[in-house]
Formats: C-alpha cells, sequence, structure tokens
C-alpha cells in the first residue's frame, strides 16, 4: 500500500496531476482544494496516496492524492462510510467540503442538514445521508484550524432572536417581530443588537 510519493510534479490540471518519481510519471487525480495549493510545474511534491480499484474485477487501479493527512482521512471516511459512495463520488463531495473541513465536521456532529445546504451546496437528501453515515465517526478525523462560517452564522442567528425577544418586550407579537427584523438585517449583515432594533422599528 502506498502512503505518498514524494517527487517533481511534471504537469497539472484540474484533471489531475503527474508526479515524476524516478524517471517514472504518475497520474494522480485530485480534489480542487488540493489544485489550489499545488506548487508550480518542476518543483518537488509530498502527496499522500489513495489506491482505488476500478473497472471490472478491479482490474485497474487509480491513484487519487491529497496535500494532507486531512482530507485523505476524510476522503476515506466519505469512502468507505457513506452509502453507495464509490472513489469518484467521494472526489466530488471532497471537493465541496475543502471549502471548510472544520465546518463540515461542526455540521455533522450537531446534525444540521442546513449548513450543509448552505455553506456546501449538498441538497437535503445527501446531507441527511452524510449524516446519518458521519455522526458516530467523524469525531476521529482530526481537523485543523476553526470553523469559517457556522460560528459567524451563529452569532447573526443569535442577534436575529435577541431582536425578536426585544420586540415582543416592547408589545409586539412574535410574528410582527418576526417579519420586522427579517426585513430589517436583509442587507446588513454585521448589524448591532441595538441598530437592529432600531431598524425594525421602522417595519412596525
Amino acid at each position: 500500500m502506498i502512503d505518498y510519493f514524494h517527487g517533481i510534479l511534471d504537469s497539472k490540471s484540474k484533471d489531475g496531476i503527474t508526479v515524476e518519481i524516478n524517471g517514472i510519471g504518475y497520474a494522480i487525480s485530485v480534489p480542487l482544494s488540493t489544485f489550489l495549493e499545488l506548487p508550480e510545474i518542476r518543483n518537488p511534491i509530498k502527496i499522500y496516496i489513495v489506491e482505488a480499484a476500478v473497472g471490472l474485477y478491479g482490474g485497474i487501479t487509480s491513484l487519487y492524492g491529497f496535500l494532507t493527512k486531512e482530507e485523505r482521512d476524510m476522503y476515506l471516511l466519505i469512502k468507505d462510510e457513506v452509502p453507495g459512495t464509490g472513489a469518484k463520488k467521494a472526489m466530488e463531495y471532497i471537493d465541496k467540503i475543502s471549502k471548510s473541513f472544520a465546518d463540515f465536521k461542526a455540521a455533522i456532529i450537531s446534525k444540521n442538514p442546513a449548513m450543509l445546504n448552505e455553506i456546501f451546496g449538498f441538497t437535503k437528501k445527501t446531507a441527511d445521508k452524510l449524516i446519518a453515515a458521519l455522526k458516530d465517526k467523524i469525531s476521529t478525523v482530526n481537523i485543523s484550524g476553526e470553523e469559517k462560517w457556522i460560528s459567524i452564522k451563529a452569532i447573526k442567528n443569535t442577534t436575529i432572536s435577541e431582536a425578536i425577544t426585544g420586540l415582543i418586550a416592547l408589545g409586539y407579537r412574535e410574528q410582527q417581530a418576526r417579519v420586522a427584523v427579517t426585513n430589517a438585517c436583509e442587507h446588513n449583515e454585521n448589524i448591532t443588537l441595538e441598530d437592529l432594533i432600531r431598524k425594525s422599528l421602522q417595519y412596525l
């Protein structure tokens, strides 16, 4: 079993790369996250490998490459644990997930299909399938870095909830308050609680 290649990057495209090692060129499929971080042609490269047998009776072996172990670990988890997911389909998932591995892990652990849809573009059916398959296993994958989107959205949702509560305390019905706050924050991503309440009152 191949763990990684350390050679020279001979060519690269979104369809894959060729790594030259001791005069032999190895064709390797890579996800978008790896492609965007590749060095220039003819520079050294270390890439972590997954071998996958394809074709009738597994007669052909394809190579899939990742610049980090965490990308590879996530790929293997998805390929091995998500029903109906082969090597190529798992690579398509990784292309989406690579936007933020930390956010993906957090969305799975919190069982939040809406986040998987909003951040990564998964359909509800696929999101539910990913959560069901990975919720008890994804914690074993070590992810570096912090969430980019989930924490921001949580802060925004908290501000919205507090603004609605504040308007209800002023005597407005919940539905009135919710509509007003939604209108007020539509084009104001970083609005403070005080400004949100003040602007919401303009819609009441």
